[in-house]
């Protein structure tokens, strides 16, 4: 083996453990499929009229939590909650500070709020200072993901610039499955085709269609059922099929998958076969053999970093609060834009912060300021 081909097994095997380890030392509920899901639903505008033809064509006891984060006005009070009670029969409220959420219920964020997640509790604060990009959603399915881990759903549906796209991000990395709106059936198309623009998205469906595939979907050993359980007439046993699947993974990437922690390693596959509607491990590994895109996706897959989206959150905090404003007061003219370099992004998630830490320094300025990024992927 190669001292480039060395370096990078290791390197992959570090971000794995780093991933083990992050997901052990949280209570493990949600990763371990116990617990029900939790589904946020992020819109913004034509996202009430999209929300309410999912909700009609939702079973009301799917067994399932659903948090609505609509972008609201900050102002006024909302009628979401008297308004999308005449959709369901499941019992529809305004989150309130500390409250535990329930299968079959739906919560809904109050206005000028922001909203949070943890042990299965609902946590209002006021919302930040005013910002003239609303992360509402990003908010709240951040949180989701790293509470909730594989028992996490994301949904954007209609609504208008880019929010929600980096909460789908984080859901998706810590095993959860994301949804988007299809453009088609969209009033507003921008948080959709923002967020399937990312590749961050499982399934582009209208709101019937995501209703059709939550109600699936829940029945999946994925969110019902312990990690690759032998099924009945499945054939052999799992090890020889997982020793199929560690083969093909090899021979495609050079990465040798077999070493890492086989719960890890089995929620991942099994997140796949969810997608792609099956339950047995051998359609799967059937699938494999015949289709090398899905080999390379679930290698992609494997890889993605469930430890948290801000990998390094002190190092973030420093560039918002200190190396930003000190760029933006030395800089003298408000005309030529300010060039920065983002280097290493393997997958562009770095490139994607950096424009947002950026906003958010230099809505703080005297003056607003055009920032030009450049980042090899």
């Amino acid at each position: 083996m190669s001292h480039s081909a060395q370096k990078r097994k290791e390197d992959i095997k570090d971000s794995m453990r780093d991933s083990e380890e992050s997901l052990e030392s949280q209570t493990g509920m949600a990763t371990r499929g116990i617990g029900f899901p939790v589904v946020g639903i992020g819109a913004s505008a034509g996202g009430l009229e999209a929300f309410t033809s999912m909700l009609s064509a939702l079973s009301p006891s799917l067994g399932m939590a659903f948090v609505f984060v609509p972008h609201l006005d900050p102002t006024r009070e909302s009628a979401f909650t008297q308004i999308l009670a005449r959709s369901t029969h499941m019992p529809v409220v305004e989150a309130t500070d500390g409250a535990r959420i329930e299968q079959n219920h739906i919560y809904i964020i109050p206005p000028n709020r922001d909203l949070r997640i943890e042990n299965f509790r609902l946590f209002v604060s006021p919302r930040e200072e005013p910002r003239s990009v609303n992360m509402t959603i990003d908010i709240f399915f951040r949180s989701l993901a790293f509470d909730q881990g594989s028992n996490a759903i994301g949904v954007v549906l209609s609504g208008t610039a880019s929010d929600g796209t980096l909460g789908l991000t984080a859901i998706k990395g810590e095993g959860g499955i994301t949804f988007a709106q299809d453009t088609g059936s969209a009033n507003y198309d921008g948080m959709p085709a923002s967020a399937i623009a990312a590749d961050c998205v499982d399934f582009v469906l209208s709101p019937e269609g995501i209703a059709a595939e939550l109600a699936r979907i829940r029945q999946h050993p994925y969110v019902t059922g312990p990690v690759l359980e032998p099924v009945e007439n499945e054939g052999k046993s799992p090890d020889v099929y997982m020793g199929q699947v560690f083969r093909l993974l090899r021979r495609a990437t050079k990465v040798d998958f077999s070493e890492y922690k086989p719960p890890t390693i089995g929620r991942r596959i099994q997140r796949r076969m969810a997608l792609h509607k099956m339950v047995k491990l051998h359609d799967y590994v059937g699938l494999l053999h015949r289709d090398r895109a899905e080999v390379n996706a679930l290698y992609h897959d494997l890889l993605i970093n469930v430890t948290s989206f801000f990998r390094n959150p002190e190092a973030f905090e420093i560039l918002k609060q200190i190396v930003y404003p000190a760029i933006l007061k030395s800089h003298v003219s408000p005309v030529s834009p300010i060039r920065i370099w983002v280097p290493g992004c393997s997958r562009a998630k770095r490139a994607i912060l950096m424009p947002s830490l950026s906003w958010s320094s230099s809505e703080k300025s005297a003056w607003k300021c055009r920032f030009r990024f450049s980042a090899p992927i």
